[in-house]
């Protein structure tokens, strides 16, 4: 299947977008270069959004226009700051934005993480917005703009933007090169407009998208929620019924597209990689143990907490599981210089030390095990494989790839997928246990009733989840984007949009 959505990716795209450039643009980039004593490291981030299209870029090349944040980023690139990727057998082109300290700390850390992200997630933090950081988001995204106009020259391009980081970059194309083909995927969830009637730049944030011919989001309500904002919010036009927004005479169309994995490619990383081999020590420690995994970034919005307290509970309630049952969390650093964040890590290590103290076992048990490092792809998929169940207890996400991971790995093995009813993979993994996770006695009530499932019917409910995964995977996603893209563009050559 993998194979076959890949190739209708690519058929897609050049047959649709033959003789344009295809250019990706995302604060995150695909890859990193460290220092470190030893020489140069590569890192692939753990990230979503970077998840998700590596794959596309692989199969369509093209350009992927990022911030070089690493420390050794720049030793590695060419006069132009960019590097083919990947080495061995270039498929694309990574093209590094340099950005001075001030501006990433104002647009990055400040007006993105600090205001944008805590604005958009409900998980009860608050935003904070300064004027010197929308200063730096500008700054920001005039430097990225400028490295995509470079990178294309006068040639035809598709730009594909990703997530709140570079919502004025449409705009700033359209104004350079109205012939552009832009689509912008806005990766988090999008609030009512009541909530985004809080952002003192709203106008000019909604002006900047509106920029783009396309803007996809994970959910229809997300769509809805945004063109009430642009309605209630700036001039223009806006139409329900084709979800459009017309403003400044150009049209955006407005369309959900939830974004998935490369399904099968995730299920061979698992199967090839070994857990005992890639965690000795770990899997010495729970041999013969119910394993439960949570595989997160150190974000608030992951209910980290909530999810040590509902193991907590699972503990206290049945001591009979005591030894036998044991929670492994994976927490990527993340943000660290933010202050809710350091606060957050802080957090989540004092209560996984709370709950290893209060509960006493056989000689070498233990009830949490926290490893608060980054883990490659491999890793991952090899604790997937083990876990007997994985545990998502998001306050709000706009999708969550950890969910369709965890099913990708197992394909039909029996497992458990415990998932937050506030994550957009909630809406179409239908066959996981969905709770509450601010109510934590009910869902370890639910996990413990999932787990005491006989076997075969666990193993049918991880089989229906990995078979909706594997035939919705991320090129199927690409080429949904792609072809509505297409769509757009021909209504716009025809002058089908009110105002043209």
């Amino acid at each position: 299947m993998t194979r076959q959505t890949r190739d209708r990716l690519i058929d897609q795209v050049r047959s649709t977008f033959a003789g344009r450039k295809i250019v990706v643009v995302s604060n995150r980039e695909p890859v990193v270069h460290e220092r470190t004593p030893g020489g140069v490291r590569v890192v692939h981030p753990a990230s979503g959004m970077t998840t998700a299209l590596v794959p596309v870029m692989q199969a369509c090349g093209g350009v992927w226009v990022a911030h070089g944040s690493g420390s050794a980023d720049f030793d590695v690139t060419d006069a132009r700051d960019g590097i083919a990727w990947p080495p061995e057998r270039p498929v694309f082109r990574v093209r590094r934005v340099r950005l001075e300290p001030e501006v990433e700390d104002g647009y990055y850390y400040g007006f993105s993480n600090e205001g944008i992200w805590p604005l958009c997630h409900l998980a009860y933090t608050a935003p904070l917005f300064r004027h010197s950081d929308w200063r730096m988001y500008e700054r920001a995204n005039a430097a990225f703009a400028a490295c995509v106009l470079d990178e294309i020259g006068d040639e035809p391009a598709v730009v594909f933007i990703q997530d709140y980081h570079l919502a004025l970059v449409p705009r700033m194309l359209r104004q350079a090169r109205a012939d552009l083909l832009i689509a912008y995927f806005w990766h988090i969830p999008w609030p009512n407009r009541e909530v985004m009637h809080v952002l003192p730049w709203r106008e000019a944030l909604l002006d900047g998208l509106l920029g783009s011919d396309l803007i996809g989001f994970h959910a229809q309500h997300h769509c809805h929620n945004f063109l009430e904002t642009v309605d209630r919010s700036v001039e223009g036009v806006v139409d329900y019924d084709q979800q459009r927004a017309t403003r400044r005479g150009h049209g955006t169309f407005v369309r959900p597209f939830p974004i998935s994995i490369d399904g099968l490619g995730y299920l061979e990383s698992a199967r090839r990689s070994s857990f005992e081999h890639l965690f000795p020590e770990l899997a010495a420690k729970t041999a013969g143990q119910t394993m439960l995994l949570g595989v997160d970034r150190l974000d608030y919005t992951k209910g980290i907490p909530h999810r040590l307290r509902i193991v907590e509970t699972l503990l206290e309630t049945y001591p009979e599981l005591r030894g036998k049952l044991t929670f492994v969390q994976i927490g990527a650093p993340t943000r660290g210089s933010i202050g809710r964040y350091a606060a957050l890590a802080k957090e989540i290590s004092d209560t996984v030390g709370e709950v290893n103290a209060r509960f006493e076992g056989p000689a070498g048990w233990r009830a949490v095990h926290y490893l608060p490092e980054h883990h490659d792809r491999e890793q991952r998929a090899a604790l997937y494989r083990r876990a007997d169940a994985c545990l998502v207890t998001s306050l709000h996400d706009g999708m969550n790839l950890v969910a369709k991971e965890y099913v990708a790995a197992h394909a039909g093995a029996p497992g458990t997928l415990l998932l937050s009813k506030f994550t957009g993979a909630s809406h179409e993994l239908l066959e996981a246990c969905l709770v509450n996770p601010y109510d934590v006695e009910g869902s370890a009530a639910m996990l413990l009733e999932s787990l005491r499932l006989p076997d075969e019917v666990r193993a049918e409910a991880m089989r229906r989840l990995w078979e909706r995964v594997r035939a919705h995977d991320v090129y199927d996603w690409g080429r949904a984007i792609f072809r509505a893209l297409n769509d757009v563009w021909r209504r716009r050559e025809a002058t089908v949009f009110p105002g043209n």
